[in-house]
C-alpha cells in the first residue's frame, strides 16, 4: 500500500466504473491504490495497464476494515464500484470511522466542471430515454455526450470531456441505477427523469419501499422534475410531486383526479400544457418508429427534457425521425424465411419482459431465461398466454420457468435448452412449424449465469441469428 496517507483515494473494483475512478482521481493528482478481490486473467491484464499508468493495484485482497485501516492508515476517501453493497460491513465500518465512503458518481460529479446533468432512472426504459435525450440534444447542434450506467462510466466520461483542456459539453446525459444513486447523495441533476417503478433489485435493497425511496431521492434533488403518469407506482405515489412534470402517451383527461401532465397525446399530436395553463400544439406523436406504447412513454419523457433544455417541437421532431433505436431492447435484427427476430436483452426482469412483448404483434416464440430475479411473474405468463405459442427456456432458471408457465396456464409449446446455441435453433424451427411471423429474446432474467452481462447475451443472440 502507498506510505501517503493524507491524500489516499481507495478504489474497490476493478470494473468499469472503477477503472474510470482510478483514473480521473490519477489525472487530478490524487494517490490512488485499486483493491479487488479477484485475481483473473482479465483482472490481471486490466491492473498492470493501470499499474503502467502510475496507479497501484492490489489483488485478491480481503475486503476488510484491517485492509484499509492497518497500522493507522487512513484513507481520505473510498470509492466502491456500483456491484458493492453499501451496507458492506467494510463501508459500514469505514462510515462508522469517519472516513468518506461514495460511489464513482461523486468524483466524476466534483470533477464535471458545472456542466449541467440530465439524470435518468427508473426500473424499465431509462437505456432508452437516455439515448434519446442524447440524441435529440446532439441533432439539435448541442454537444451532449452520455454515460453513467450505459457506455462510458461517469468518471471516464468525465475525465475524456471535462478535464482534457477541451471545450466543454453544453450536457451530460447518465443514466443512473439505484446502486449508484444510493452511494452518491450529493448528485442533483438539472434535469431528473424517473421512467418506471416495479420490483426489482429486491435481493439488494430489501423492499420495495426502499427501492423506491432510492430513486425518489435523485428526483427530489432535481431541478426539473420529470415523472412518467402511466407509470402505475409512481402515479399511485403522487403525493408531494406538486411542481413535477408529468406526462402521459394518452390524453390528459385520461389521468385520475389531481394529476395534470404537462405532455400529453391528443389526435395523433403531442400537446404541451405551459405555466399560465394554456395547452399548445407541439409536434407530431408518430415521428419515432420503435413500437410499443411504452417507447411513446420514453419519447415523451425525452422530449420533457428536450423542452427544459431549450429545443423547440420542431428540432425535436427532426430528431426524433433520424433515431435508430437502442442495441438490445427490442432490436429488430434481421429477417429470415419470413420470420422476423428481435432481441431484447436488456429485458432482465419480468416487467421488462412483458413490456416487450406487449409490443409487438404476435403470435411469438419466445426465448426466456438466465438468472432469475426475485418477484411475481404472474403477469409476465399472462403475457405469454396472449401472445406466445412457444416459449423456449433456456440457462439457470429453465426449470422454474417451467413450473411458473405451467401452474399459470400457460398451453402453448414450452421447450428447455440449456443455452442460447440450441435455443435459437429451436426457436427458429418452432417459428416455422407453428406459423409465428417472429421471435422474441426476452429474458425476464439476469444474465450472470452465463454472460457477463446482458450486452454480452445480446451480441450471441446477434450472432446466432445472423448465421442461420
Amino acid at each position: 500500500m502507498p506510505s501517503s496517507t493524507t491524500d489516499l483515494h481507495v478504489v474497490i473494483g476493478l470494473g468499469r466504473s472503477g477503472i474510470g475512478a482510478a483514473r480521473l482521481l490519477r489525472a487530478q493528482g490524487r494517490n490512488v491504490l485499486v483493491l479487488d478481490e479477484h485475481q483473473s486473467n482479465a483482472h490481471q491484464q486490466r491492473a498492470a495497464q493501470l499499474q503502467a499508468e502510475g496507479i497501484a493495484v492490489q489483488l485478491a485482497c480481503r475486503l476488510e476494515p484491517e485492509q484499509l485501516l492497518q497500522h493507522g492508515r487512513r484513507p481520505a476517501a473510498v470509492v466502491v464500484s456500483p456491484g458493492m453493497r453499501w451496507d458492506h460491513p467494510l463501508l459500514t465500518r469505514l462510515r462508522s470511522e469517519g472516513i468518506a465512503v461514495h460511489g464513482e458518481l461523486v468524483p466524476a460529479w466534483r470533477a464535471s466542471g458545472g456542466v449541467p446533468w440530465i439524470g435518468i432512472t427508473g426500473t424499465n426504459g431509462k437505456t432508452t430515454v437516455t439515448h434519446l435525450v442524447s440524441h435529440l440534444l446532439n441533432q439539435s447542434g448541442r454537444d451532449a455526450p452520455m454515460g453513467g450506467n450505459v457506455g462510458h462510466s461517469a468518471a471516464e466520461l468525465v475525465l475524456q470531456r471535462c478535464n482534457t483542456g477541451s471545450q466543454l459539453p453544453d450536457w451530460l446525459v447518465m443514466e443512473i441505477s439505484s446502486y449508484q444513486i444510493e452511494s452518491a447523495a450529493e448528485i442533483s441533476p438539472r434535469i431528473g427523469i424517473w421512467t418506471t417503478l416495479t420490483p426489482d433489485h429486491l435481493e439488494r435493497h430489501g423492499t420495495l419501499a426502499t427501492y423506491r425511496q432510492i430513486k425518489r431521492g435523485l428526483l427530489e434533488r432535481s431541478g426539473l422534475r420529470i415523472l412518467n403518469a402511466d407509470d402505475p407506482d409512481l402515479r399511485t405515489h403522487q403525493a408531494g410531486w406538486n411542481d413535477a412534470f408529468w406526462i402521459t402517451a394518452g390524453h390528459d383527461d385520461d389521468l385520475p383526479a389531481g394529476l395534470q401532465a404537462s405532455l400529453w397525446v391528443e389526435s395523433g399530436r403531442i400537446r404541451q400544457r405551459l405555466r399560465n395553463g394554456e395547452a399548445i400544439d407541439l409536434m407530431a406523436a408518430d415521428c419515432l418508429t420503435m413500437p410499443g406504447i411504452h417507447n411513446r412513454q420514453n419519447m415523451l419523457m425525452a422530449v420533457a427534457a428536450g423542452l427544459g433544455a431549450g429545443l423547440s417541437g420542431a428540432e425535436m421532431e427532426h430528431g426524433l425521425t433520424s433515431f435508430p433505436g437502442v442495441p438490445h431492447r427490442l432490436e429488430r435484427l434481421r429477417q429470415h424465411r419470413g420470420i422476423t427476430y428481435f432481441n431484447d436483452s436488456k429485458a432482465t426482469n419480468y416487467a421488462a419482459a412483458e413490456v416487450a412483448l406487449d409490443a409487438l404483434q404476435g403470435p411469438l416464440v419466445v426465448l426466456a431465461g438466465g438468472e432469475a430475479k426475485q418477484g411475481d411473474g404472474s403477469t409476465w405468463v399472462a403475457a405469454l398466454r396472449r401472445q406466445a405459442r412457444a416459449v423456449v427456456l433456456y440457462g439457470a432458471a429453465r426449470e422454474l420457468f417451467a413450473s411458473l408457465l405451467q401452474q399459470g396456464g400457460f398451453a402453448g409449446v414450452v421447450t428447455l435448452a440449456e443455452g442460447l446455441d440450441t435455443a435459437v435453433t429451436v426457436a427458429a424451427d418452432l417459428a416455422q412449424q407453428l406459423n409465428c411471423p417472429a421471435v422474441l429474446l426476452s429474458p425476464a432474467c439476469a444474465s450472470f449465469d452465463q454472460y457477463s452481462d446482458f450486452e454480452a447475451r445480446g451480441e450471441h443472440f446477434r450472432a446466432l441469428v445472423a448465421a442461420l
